[in-house]
């Protein structure tokens, strides 16, 4: 079947994430109350819209599970797309996409992009080919206009990975420009209908990732069954937490899925490895498991996320979900940009304190060489694709609400006819900053030591768009929620002094990011 996609300008303002949860047209905010009522936040100032390269914005990826499972067709206003308006708008209800669940969302502070539906679902190898085909009837001409892919690719280069075009796409950027693309059939083809997904469909995308025994626990993690189970706060009696209709978890099991101490024994073990002089640098990550008593809140965990980390990416793609501060790529026309980030410390609540932290961090040998060894790899990738390339000559340090990393801006000029962003994300992954250097060796040493299967977290989660234009985030600060369950990691770039005991309060620094959306009175 031909479809089209038909992107029109919207004068009314978009709240994204509720759009995106079903609570909202595109013509106007949301009519929810509680924890999002305050996830407004706006990002840095040097943040643009879905199509600015210095941006970081653009729609996330699939919808989940069970918001394309109600999906019926477009409505004739959608399937049209002629006049859409605030007075004709082609809302949720009429849509039928209205279903229970959280579609597409990729946003960081006051732009980015909110998805429901499913107009193709497609290998990412086929993204190019799909888009094209697509016919556009385009009135704004921006970056991210027509049609718009969404993935979240798998850590392990080469996994199998798909990509979702939403059937209703709405999109702000920081200049106050907003959008809606919906497609459709063209003229004179049968009446097109988000393809629906069911319960099977869903867990068969995931079944692996879920084929764990965990047996041991982490106390530190396993504090918080306690403290829910028996704990309240005035609140929410009985520490329950509800999301948008009022029924949420009570009680939470959190545990590592191996002991503290056999991980620092792991980080030893790739500290002697690097002096061996085998690899630079590798990253080992954690895997903490959370099981509630009830479905997790996706809604409210993404409000939750918003708001405590306004500058970074906020995404959610088929039950995948974060708040990541690290841009992998963005591109725009010809212009390429990246900002790798390595090395991270804490952050204590006081200024003062975190001002030292922070000087502490940008003076560190181990972190500045971790760091430069990103930097560099990110580059000499991406040079072959460009014209012209450079970067920033010190890091700088980046503040998000529990941890601060060193950052450093790398941007340039595409080479004509420039390279897809898809092409400079394959190039790109795994980058040390998640991976290692050397890559292969980083690979081969995470599979002996880490214990564990990634799934999509340390991969990348972003849009492409036709023109091959696009943003994509690294997949940190992460959860795989499916249900009552959801999966966390939190990873460190080892190097060859690195201390295992102090690594290990670092990854308790980061699973906290998402832990304390997940996890909430």
């Amino acid at each position: 079947m031909d479809l089209v996609a038909r992107t029109r300008r919207l004068d009314a303002d978009v709240e994204l994430l509720a759009f995106a949860s079903g609570t909202a047209d595109a013509t106007g905010p949301s009519t929810t109350t509680g924890p999002s009522s305050t996830a407004g936040a706006t990002g840095p100032s040097n943040t643009t819209g879905p199509s600015g390269s210095a941006g970081a914005t653009g729609p996330s990826s699939t919808t989940g599970p069970s918001s394309t499972a109600g999906a019926t067709g477009p409505s004739s206003a959608m399937a049209g797309g002629e006049g859409i308006s605030d007075e004709q708008p082609a809302g949720l209800a009429a849509a039928g996409l209205a279903a229970a669940g959280v579609g597409v969302v990729f946003e960081r502070g006051s732009t980015g992009f909110a998805g429901r539906g499913v107009a193709a679902r497609v290998a990412l190898d086929d993204v190019e080919a799909t888009l094209a085909a697509i016919e556009v009837d385009d009135d704004v001409g921006r970056p991210g206009c027509g049609p718009v892919a969404f993935t979240a690719l798998p850590f392990l280069p080469g996994a199998p990975a798909e990509a979702v075009v939403p059937a209703v796409l709405v999109a702000r950027e920081a200049d106050g420009t907003r959008w809606i693309t919906t497609i459709g059939p063209s003229s004179g083809t049968p009446p097109h209908e988000p393809r629906h997904e069911d319960e099977h469909d869903h867990e068969h995308r995931h079944e692996d990732e879920h084929d764990h025994e965990h047996r041991h626990g982490d106390d530190h993690e396993h504090r918080h069954e306690h403290r829910h189970e028996h704990g309240t706060t005035p609140s929410s009696p009985g520490g329950t937490r509800t999301d948008r209709a009022g029924v949420g978890p009570s009680a939470f099991e959190v545990r590592a899925s191996r002991p503290p101490s056999d991980w620092c024994d792991a980080v030893a073990a790739a500290t002697a490895a690097i002096r061996s002089g085998r690899l630079d640098k590798v990253v080992l990550a954690r895997e903490v498991l959370v099981q509630a008593d009830a479905p997790l809140p996706v809604a409210a965990i993404l409000e939750h996320l918003r708001a405590a980390y306004p500058g970074c990416f906020l995404f959610h793609v088929d039950g995948f979900l974060g708040a990541s501060p690290e841009l992998l790529v963005s591109r725009h026309g010809d212009v390429v940009r990246a900002q790798p980030m390595a090395g991270t410390a804490p952050r204590r609540g006081d200024p003062a304190a975190d001002q030292r932290l922070a000087g502490r961090l940008l003076a560190s040998a181990t972190y500045r060489r971790e760091h430069q060894v990103t930097i560099e790899v990110v580059h000499d990738t991406l040079l072959p694709f460009c014209s012209y390339l450079d970067y920033e000559a010190e890091p700088s340090v980046v503040a998000l609400a529990n941890v601060q990393h060193l950052a450093t801006t790398v941007e340039g000029r595409l080479s004509s006819p420039p390279a897809s962003v898809l092409e400079l994300v394959r190039a790109l992954h795994p980058t040390p900053a998640v991976c290692g250097r050397p890559r292969h060796a980083a690979l081969a040493l995470i599979a002996e030591l880490e214990g564990l299967d990634r799934g999509r977290y340390a991969g990348a989660v972003g849009w492409v768009d036709a023109a091959g234009n696009g943003q994509f985030a690294v997949s940190i600060r992460c959860a795989e929620v499916e249900g009552a369950g959801a999966r966390l990691w939190g990873g460190n770039g080892i190097v060859g002094d690195s201390d295992p005991t102090t690594e290990l309060a670092e990854t308790r620094s980061k699973l906290q990011a998402v832990l304390n959306a997940i996890v909430r009175p």
